[in-house]
Order: C-alpha cells, then structure tokens, then sequence
C-alpha cells in the first residue's frame, strides 16, 4: 500500500554521512572514520564510488572500517563504484555483493544481478525518477533510495505518496553536487594527461579541482571521472520541509574540512537546539563556495533561494 505522508506525524529525519567521493591519503582516511563516529551520525556509507585506480583503501579495509561503525552502534553501508567500464570492475562489484555482511549502496544497476533479491539502497546516480522505476526495485529488495540530486521538493512529495511500506527515502542534504561522470579523468586531462597516465593527480586537490567561469565565478569542481557543483548545496534552511514530508535520511558529503562540525550543526538544528538561522551563519564558513539549494526548491541547482539569500 502506498503510504500517505500527511498520515501522521513524521519523526525527525536521521543523520547520514555519505560515501567519501575524494581522494586522501590513508591515513587521512582512517582518522577520519575515527572521527565521523564520535558524530551524531547515525548511517554511514564506505567504499570508492569514484575511481577503481583508487586503491590506498581495498574492500578489506572498507570492511574493517565497516565493522568499527557497526560497533559503534551505527548502520554501515557499503558504497560502489557509480560508473562501470571495465571487467575488473565487474569483478569487484560482484565481490562486494557477495559479503552479506553488511547493506550494499548500489551506483550502478549492475549491482543487482549479484545482490540475489537481498536488501539494498540506490545512491543518487540511479535514475529513479518515477513510480514505476520505485516499484521496481521495491520488488528486488530495495529498502532505501537516495533523490537523484537534480529532482527536488515536487518529485519528493509524488514518490513519497507511492513509495512501498517499508523504504526509506533520503535526500542530499549537504556538499557539492555529484553531477555527472565520465569515461574521461578530466582531472588528468586539465593537466594534459590521459585517464591511463593520471598519476592521481586528483589525490592533489581534496574537496576537488575549483573550475570558474569567464567572469571568474565559481562553476563547478572536477573530482577524477565526476563533475561536482563548485558550491554546497544545502538543505539546512528546509529541515522543517523535509521533517513534514516524511524524508526519513538527510545525507552529508564528506569535505576535507570540518565536516564533523557540519554534521553538529545539523543535528543541533534538528533536535532545536541551534536555530536555523544561526546554523546557517555557521555553514557559510564551512561551504566551499558558499550554500545554493536550487534544485529542492525547482529553481536552477546554482541558486541560492528562500532563507538562503540571507545567509
């Protein structure tokens, strides 16, 4: 049955810390892990979805930081890779889905011929736009869907009506916008290299490579294969939205910095103990070029709209 979302009440949507789309240094990573939950996170995803070249973390150390975040009381999901080109790749994927250890973030639709009917989530690369589309992969076990990023309040509330008993929506609710991937490393191509020679130059820039327009504003960010939004987009001025229509997960994208301090400002503006206006003051200093929420609300994804434009 279809669930009404004006039925009751909903609770407070849970926190989650998305996949890390970057690539750090080993270390760096596990530190923060360590970090992320000590935070009132309460979902976290680990795996590469970005790159297969990244390999300074291999699905053993994913399970291992996957075994600490169920020991610290937290949901851990295993996250993969968004764009399948190769074998190899197919080979990891089937390796992921075959640990039942722990739910599987599928990227890719690939996934689900090594899942078996098992319970998984779709990450916000998966276009599901519709019911039909929802319907379906209810059917092949899904429990969870991310909004693909570019859809927004309108397409919520019409999947929200007809989403099966018992999955969960989730939103981006924080960081720059995975927009799109390629076959290309454009990260290497801006320094006149091909994907085969990168020498992981994208390990060069943390929370990715800052691209501007003509006119010097900031437009994007290359991430390796991904194009990413150059601003944060945000839905801290809408926590009362998305509570009332019954988004059960807001997610965070992790950042090189203070990204542990993000997930407090959400958390304290969910529970009332920050206002959202002055968790607002406090994102503008963390966001890379500065907060836009255009997409939630149906305008362009670059714009900033409502209590934004005060920010």
């Amino acid at each position: 049955m279809p669930t009404d979302i004006h039925s009751a009440t909903p609770p407070r949507p849970r926190l989650s810390l998305g996949p890390l789309l970057y690539y750090w240094p080993r270390e760096q990573v596990l530190d923060f892990y360590a970090e992320m939950i000590e935070t009132p996170v309460e979902v976290i995803y680990l795996g590469e979805t970005i790159c297969s070249k990244r390999r300074l973390l291999r699905p053993e150390d994913w399970w291992d930081l996957a075994e600490r975040v169920a020991a610290s009381g937290r949901e851990p999901v295993i996250s993969t890779l968004a764009l399948i080109e190769s074998e190899g790749e197919l080979k990891t994927l089937e390796r992921q889905c075959a640990d039942r250890r722990f739910l599987i973030e599928a990227n890719d639709l690939a996934a689900l011929d090594f899942l078996e009917g098992r319970p998984f989530v779709t990450g916000p690369s998966i276009n599901l736009y519709n019911q039909r589309t929802l319907s379906f992969l209810a059917a092949r076990g899904l429990k969870r869907w991310v909004l693909p990023v570019e859809l927004g309040r309108a397409t919520a509330i019409e999947l929200l009506r007809v989403r099966p008993a018992g999955v969960e929506c989730e939103v981006f609710a924080f960081g720059r916008l995975p927009l799109a991937y390629s076959a290309r490393c454009f990260t290497a191509y801006n320094n006149g290299q091909g994907k085969d020679q990168c020498e992981f130059r994208c390990g060069e820039h943390p929370d990715g490579l800052l691209i501007t327009t003509q006119e010097g504003q900031p437009f994007l960010a290359l991430n390796g294969i991904q194009t990413q939004s150059a601003a944060a987009h945000s839905l801290l001025a809408s926590l009362d939205d998305v509570t009332a229509l019954g988004i059960d997960l807001l997610r965070i994208s992790p950042q090189s910095h203070d990204t542990a301090e993000i997930v407090r400002t959400y958390a304290a503006c969910l529970s009332g103990d920050l206002s959202t206006a002055n968790g607002l003051v406090r994102l503008r200093d963390l966001a890379p070029g500065g907060l836009v929420d255009g997409y939630w609300t149906g305008a362009a994804g670059i714009a900033a709209t409502g209590a934004l434009t005060g920010v």
